[in-house]
């Protein structure tokens, strides 16, 4: 019998997720604004058959533009650009529910996916940050409740506006004069707390329905937010105990609300530096820390932890004192798992910078392609994962060596792929295109069969 198939996507940074890429002799310093640089990423992902490819964003200014490149083209136009260039790997799209309007955001979707002939995906966030808020006229971040509040209610505007459209409205009758039935078109009439919506939209319904959905926060309000709705969960586990825990708790909030936890599939993050030996990837990796700046990284280290600067020593343990976890309004996953990986592990602040240099919290791991191969393996035979989120720590070299050298070896194993069998990025990750809420009982009763069972709104 074959083994079920893992799903690999490529999260793209710029250089490179270790934050001192960007100071090695081959990198391209000004890659993270450069079209010609992601183009080239993304025909060596597809090289590699994997599943999609991924840009996170934010409306702000991430991170000290001292410290590592720091601006960012906004993804969906670049992805839409990078539709051009690809014939079959998906593209997600990260895009922030606290700082766009539903109309305007499920018609970008729409029409990307359309564009790129059903290949797009919604990376949801719930932005955190008073940098962020300040962007848009507030003092403060939204309370972080208040937050998946309004991303809940912005989905669901979403996906009936994306229903708005029968699949059959358009029949281009040019013999009858009649583009689109009518009846096929309908308002949505959305009033709710956050957000008063009449619809319909202004593009028809996409390709695969709805994008793919997917979340990437891992609090409380996350979980639940990621059972109720995403399809696909990047995530970041340290250890393979951590990723079992918070794989059965997402499979099993989902099923309590009554949906197939086989809808949702869970992708760790890892940021593989890849060597002929052990000891080379070793030393690249120590290379790459060694170009870290300290006083950058630990200003951003303080801005996680809710510290002035002046309260992190490089040579010592973080101190005792910090805030609980329920005093942080804003990526409250992510402080929990900085804390608790320095404390596990008793690290120094300068070594806690390190270990956060290369993924910021995702796990790093050097090794040889065999060895990286044998990681991936592991964690998904052990039940905590259904593929991974590859996070090269430099590009364009760590994604072609991962490409090269690492995906030939799971296909090796039965685990991935040989050749792309689906059309859409829905069709790559196992899972159905989602029914009309708005039209398919009606189309049912009229003898039509409809499209299958929603898996991404109750």
């Amino acid at each position: 019998m074959p083994r079920k198939q893992l799903h690999l996507n490529a999260f793209l940074m710029s250089t490179g997720h270790h934050e001192a890429s960007w100071r090695l002799p081959e990198s391209h310093a000004e890659a993270n604004s450069d079209l010609e640089h992601h183009k080239n990423l993304a025909r060596i992902a597809e090289r590699g058959l994997l599943d999609s490819l991924f840009l996170a964003d934010g409306p702000v200014l991430m991170g000290d533009p001292g410290r590592r490149p720091a601006a960012k083209l906004e993804p969906t136009v670049l992805l839409t650009a990078l539709a051009g260039v690809t014939e079959h790997i998906g593209l997600i799209a990260t895009a922030s529910t606290s700082y766009n309007e539903p109309y305007n955001l499920a018609r970008r979707f729409a029409s990307m996916d359309h564009i790129s002939g059903g290949r797009a995906g919604w990376n949801i966030v719930t932005t955190a940050g008073a940098d962020a808020a300040r962007n848009f006229g507030l003092d403060d971040t939204p309370l972080h409740h208040d937050r998946y509040r309004r991303a809940a209610e912005f989905v669901e505007v979403s996906t009936k506006l994306w229903d708005s459209w029968a699949d059959n409205a358009v029949v281009a009758d040019k013999e009858a004069g009649i583009h689109a039935l009518a009846d096929r078109v309908r308002t949505i009439g959305h009033t709710g707390e956050f957000f008063r919506v009449d619809g319909p939209l202004n593009v028809q319904r996409p390709p695969q329905g709805y994008p793919l959905l997917v979340q990437a926060g891992s609090s409380e309000d996350g979980k639940d937010f990621a059972a109720r709705y995403a399809e696909a969960v990047f995530t970041a586990q340290q250890t393979l105990e951590e990723g079992i825990a918070f794989y059965k708790d997402v499979r099993q909030r989902a099923e309590a609300l009554g949906r197939n936890p086989d809808g949702i599939k869970i992708l760790p993050g890892i940021v593989p530096v890849i060597g002929d030996t052990e000891a080379e990837a070793l030393g690249l990796d120590a290379e790459l820390d060694r170009l870290i700046v300290p006083e950058y990284a630990k200003r951003q280290l303080a801005r996680t932890l809710k510290l002035d600067p002046s309260e992190l020593h490089l040579d010592r343990e973080l101190p005792e004192d910090l805030p609980d976890e329920d005093e942080i309004e804003g990526a409250k996953s992510r402080y929990t798992l900085v804390v608790e990986l320095a404390r596990r592990e008793k690290l120094t602040v300068r070594q806690l910078i390190g270990r956060l240099g290369g993924g910021r919290g995702h796990r790093t791991f050097a090794g040889t392609a065999e060895q990286v191969a044998d990681t991936i393996e592991h964690w998904y035979d052990s039940g905590a994962a259904d593929g991974f989120n590859i996070m090269p720590a430099v590009l364009p070299s760590g994604l072609e060596i991962f490409v090269d050298r690492v995906v030939p070896i799971l296909q090796e194993r039965g685990l991935f792929r040989t050749e792309y069998t689906g059309a859409t990025l829905r069709e790559h990750y196992g899972l159905p295109r989602p029914a009309n809420r708005l039209f398919d009982a009606v189309d049912t009763r009229e003898g039509h069969t409809g499209i299958g069972l929603a898996t991404a709104a109750t």
